[in-house]
């Protein structure tokens, strides 16, 4: 992949990052009925990277996500609610995804019958307090 191709979201990201509330976890907070589905593996005073995993019939309870892109390592059938509704959607392998305004609020769950797994690449400060990595 080009990699000017994928600064350009990255970089609409952090440039521009709407608030959002507070009153629900962030993607590494929310876990799935009492465990966590995110590990921090990276942050630093700009960036903190996530890695999202959910086994069949997993799921990620409803959360916010601020400005974000992210990469599908292994793709899968998630079964994704929000505020317009819920929907079945194929996420494959593979492909990239930008939010440059953030998530107010998801939850999803997987579906099918392989485990999916995401990166997800944030700023490590929004409007508001600092995202952890705990």
């Amino acid at each position: 992949m080009n990699r000017r191709y994928w600064l350009a979201p990255l970089t609409l990201v952090f440039l521009f990052p709407p608030a959002h509330g507070q009153d629900l976890p962030d993607p590494l907070a929310a876990g799935w009925q009492g465990e966590s589905v995110c590990e921090c593996l990276h942050r630093d005073e700009r960036l903190r990277i996530l890695r999202c995993s959910f086994p069949p019939g997993v799921g990620h309870e409803r959360h916010y996500h601020p400005p974000h892109v992210g990469y599908v390592i292994a793709g899968g059938r998630m079964e994704i609610t929000n505020a317009e509704g819920t929907r079945q959607q194929d996420v494959p392998t593979g492909i990239t995804f930008a939010n440059p305004d953030g998530i107010a609020w998801h939850e999803a769950v997987n579906i099918g019958a392989t485990t999916a797994s995401y990166l997800m690449i944030e700023p490590a400060t929004e409007q508001g307090p600092p995202l952890a990595c705990e």
